[in-house]
């Protein structure tokens, strides 16, 4: 039986350093409550995956029996042993072939100690987790409780380098739902996504190719039919398999690598030239024109053609949504992400199906001005301000240089006076109808859409243009930034806001390519900043960032920007922004190293801060806001996106008090 165990062990932890995956189901909190004048009754509170489990102390091996060794010290004394609260399960349990007892979702332990003032009761706690496939290899968790104060320490399963953050949460959230309530969670997942700019331009592409074959209705309906049963099993077999097999690594090259943001700007381009008439999008003549069946095939492949350009290029604006579900993949789920991705794909496809379908029903609607010609025509203006964003983003990533954020605004005032323009019937393209007068919709598309080109314009001189921070390049970019000018004058002919600003270390590495925002000075390499923490006595702010990062551009806009958070991270920290999609940026050779999450060697500065959060933090989601010490401890929960600037003051607030304190809530490795 020993060796069955030990080869069953070894397999096990074997398998296990192979995988790609961070398993860390386990999370612990300790506590204390006094019941007596001198007892305190001590609690170990187990929070634990779904589909895994901790083992009880009642069974005949350890590890993986559960057990607690506490240090002896004449400051206190234990009353009897440590109890188990929860309910626990005894079932056969595949991984030992016996009979065994465990908890499942939560397990509570408690020991009562009879106790002098201030005692300190130190100890180890060990333990071992497992689901019906695999076991972790047992973990020796230190605790310390300091009788007579009332606080609650925390931890996750033993490792020190882990935090659960929001965005883990959410993963946390889906794995404990019914699969009905993931479904219609993920439903209403996909109904948001559809309201992002992506998919815009996709509605007249669909009316306008499934215009050709209308007159057909029976026809016309089994093409539109295939058309959404390809969106639904494009986003559910290929998003899955490319989760599980490529995990995040792939989302993170899909939203920055050139190639494919250079070919969402060039098909957005196409896209809007042939709407505005320039050309016509049809399939292949070898696809259509060699036989009336092969006519109805070339057009049933046109369908699936039409339902893979819209999951592509809708993911690349949804994937922060569509990404919660699909990181299940990467964390040992199956059916969860394909039933998420089935309930997402289909808030899709039932839309666009309509669409598809309703193209029939054109040719019996009169021709009222050509009304859908406009339609095409102003989305197609739509599709060039759009597209301009993925080349933004590449040029971001790759310095470039092409797009700095007023060149960018110069093309959008432009395309969208044009616009303007356009509806007022002063533009017209070879296709449009005559316009011989202006309806009141029009007219007041026209009034909004020239309100916007006036709201443009002060940001050619540094206007921060927040309800557009996340489509826009960052200020950085910014050569006349008026903002910037009069702040550089107050610090050199003094005055200012009354900060009393202590000046950065050093000169900061990859400063001639990266900046931070609303003029703070920080670094951009972890090591230089934690060298100026540990000179200035201050906490380092982490800053998980990335040039094609929207939610990051609002988090900087509108919560950075208020006067109170500026104060502190100008004031308290040292701030460091690590771009963990930066393409440009070559390490030295000699900093080339293999990474132990993905045993990928790291050549690139964005690679090697990516791997930075993924290693030390287990997430790879951006914005990711993390307050270091100086030993590696942080200092409040991290935080991801959100808007809520009160909150976000009180996370900068706590982390300092916590550093000045010597407190943190976690240290890693």
């Amino acid at each position: 039986m020993k060796l069955r165990i030990l080869l069953l062990f070894s397999v096990m932890f074997v398998g296990l350093g192979l995988s790609a995956q961070i398993f860390e189901p386990v999370s612990w909190e300790f506590s204390q409550k006094k019941i007596s004048d001198n007892e305190y009754e001590l609690v170990f509170k187990a929070t634990i995956d779904h589909k895994w489990h901790l083992y009880s102390q009642d069974i005949p091996m350890a590890p993986p029996a559960t057990t607690f060794s506490f240090q002896e010290n004449d400051n206190y004394e234990l009353v009897g042993g440590v109890t188990e609260e929860s309910k626990v399960h005894e079932e056969y349990d595949p991984n030992f072939e016996m009979v065994l007892k465990f908890y499942s979702d939560e397990a509570i332990f408690k020991q009562i100690v009879k106790v002098k003032d201030g005692a300190v009761v130190k100890g180890v706690l060990n333990f071992m987790s497992c689901d019906d496939t695999k076991c972790l290899p047992p973990e020796d968790l230190e605790f310390e409780f300091v009788l007579g104060e009332e606080v609650i320490s925390t931890t996750d399963d033993g490792n020190d380098n882990t935090e659960i953050s929001e965005y883990e949460d959410e993963v946390e959230k889906y794995k404990g739902m019914s699969l009905w309530a993931f479904f219609f969670a993920a439903l209403g997942g996909g109904l948001i996504a559809l309201l992002t700019p992506c998919i815009y331009p996709m509605i007249p592409l669909t009316v306008s190719y499934f215009m050709h074959g209308s007159e057909n209705r029976g026809k016309a309906i089994t093409k539109a039919s295939i058309y959404g049963l390809s969106i639904v099993l494009i986003y559910v077999f290929i998003g899955t398999i490319v989760a599980v097999t490529l995990g995040e690594s792939f989302t993170n090259w899909l939203s920055t690598h050139w190639a494919p943001n250079l070919f969402f700007f060039i098909l957005f381009t196409a896209f809007a030239a042939s709407f505005f008439g320039m050309f016509e999008i049809v399939l292949p003549s070898w696809l259509v024109n060699k036989s009336d069946a092969q006519a109805d095939k070339g057009g049933y492949l046109g369908a699936f053609f039409m339902a893979f350009t819209l999951v592509l290029v809708s993911f690349s604006c949804t994937a922060p949504i569509a990404g919660s579900i699909l990181a299940l993949s990467t964390q040992g789920e199956v059916i969860l992400p394909i039933v998420g991705m089935l309930g997402f794909s289909l808030a899709f496809a039932i839309p666009f199906t309509l669409f598809a379908i309703f193209p029939a029903a054109l040719d019996k609607l009169p021709k009222s001005g050509g009304w859908l010609n406009s339609v095409k025509v102003v989305i197609g203006f739509l599709e060039l301000a759009i597209g301009l964003k993925f080349l933004s983003v590449a040029d971001q990533t790759y310095h470039w240089g092409l797009l700095d954020r007023e060149i960018y605004l110069a093309f959008w005032i432009v395309i969208f006076f044009l616009m303007g323009v356009y509806l007022l019937g002063k533009l017209k393209f070879s296709h449009d109808s005559d316009l011989p007068f202006l309806s009141v919709p029009r007219l007041s598309l026209a009034i909004i859409t020239f309100t916007f080109v006036v709201y443009l314009i002060p940001g050619m001189f540094g206007a921060p243009l927040k309800a557009l921070s996340g489509w826009l390049p960052p200020v950085s970019t910014h050569d006349f930034n008026v903002n910037q000018i009069v702040r550089d004058n107050l610090k050199v002919y003094g005055g200012g806001n009354g900060d009393n600003t202590i000046a950065i270390c050093e000169t900061p590495k990859y400063g001639e390519h990266l900046h931070l925002p609303h003029g703070l000075e920080g670094y951009f390499d972890f090591e230089q900043a934690l060298s100026c923490a540990k000179e200035q006595n201050k906490p380092i702010f982490i800053d998980f960032t990335g040039h094609g990062c929207v939610n990051c551009r609002e988090m900087e806009a509108n919560v950075w920007s208020d006067p109170a958070v500026l104060k502190i991270l100008r004031n308290d920290y040292i701030v460091v922004a690590m771009y963990v999609d930066d393409k440009k940026i070559d390490l030295p050779e000699s900093e080339w190293y293999i990474s132990k999450y993905d045993n990928k060697v790291k050549k690139t500065l964005g690679g090697k801060n990516f791997d930075f959060q993924k290693t030390m933090f287990n997430v790879n989601a951006q914005p990711y806001y993390v307050l270091l010490g100086h030993s590696n401890d942080i200092l409040a929960k991290p935080r991801a996106y959100n808007l809520d600037i009160e909150e976000f003051v009180k996370f900068l607030e706590k982390g300092k008090d916590n550093f000045a304190n010597g407190k943190s809530v976690r240290k890693i490795k």
